[in-house]
């Protein structure tokens, strides 16, 4: 799964991470790629966000920060139900002043088998540079865990047919393409018209997508995109 949970505040405007970790139960999700998460931030009280969705999922939470912001760090984190070998988070090179961004990365033991899941959101603007910029990035990123299955989740803030959608689809299958139903769309919630929210898989991969589907969900402003994945 890969969810934008807008630090946990819904479309009615409360914080509440009891739904999102229901919604997480409910679609069986075994990696979860979450973008905009609070820790120790004053708009949610202080509150450690990553520490409350692992307790109340039981899934192991690894997060990194990206940005100091009031008082508290923001960034993304990643709920798994498998071992963690080793993680690490890359900050892109900005080319402007704006909010910093980054690449979780973490290496995975499903059974034996190892799986690199990647975790991003990437810049809103209207200017692709910055989006393409950090897409060369991923790009470089991921030579150093060739050989293993790749799935790079998150939301991109551009759409399908895209110059980053189109430089990303060199290296990666759009899994939503290859295994999803109807149009994809995530965002706005409340009555979505645009895909901006992608689960990728390295191409030549070990594992194959079998099905896509976006759950329904008042938890936050997008919703959430769900691959399930086999070994070939």
């Amino acid at each position: 799964m890969t969810y934008n949970i807008h630090h946990g505040a819904g479309l009615d405007g409360k914080i509440d991470f009891q739904r999102i970790a229901d919604l997480i139960k409910r679609e069986q999700a075994d990696i979860v790629a979450l973008q905009e998460v609070d820790r120790g931030v004053q708009r949610t009280a202080r509150r450690d966000c990553p520490a409350e969705l692992a307790a109340l999922t039981g899934m192991t939470c690894v997060f990194s920060n990206n940005f100091h912001f009031q008082g508290g760090e923001y960034g993304n984190a990643v709920l798994t139900r498998f071992p963690v070998k080793r993680w690490t988070n890359r900050h892109y090179r900005m080319l402007r002043p704006d909010e910093q961004r980054g690449l979780l990365q973490l290496a995975l033991d499903l059974g034996g088998r190892e799986l690199v899941f990647l975790n991003t959101h990437i810049d809103f603007r209207g200017d692709d540079a910055e989006r393409l910029s950090n897409v060369a990035e991923m790009l470089e990123v991921t030579k150093a865990w060739r050989g293993r299955p790749i799935i790079l989740c998150g939301d991109f803030n551009d759409t399908p047919g895209s110059r980053v959608h189109q430089k990303l689809a060199r290296a990666f299958t759009d899994t939503w393409l290859a295994a999803g139903l109807g149009d994809g769309f995530t965002i706005p919630a409340q009555k979505p018209n645009k895909r901006i929210d992608f689960i990728w898989l390295s191409r030549g991969s070990a594992l194959e997508p079998v099905r896509a589907w976006v759950p329904e969900s008042q938890a936050s402003d997008h919703l959430p995109v769900v691959t399930e994945f086999r070994w070939r």
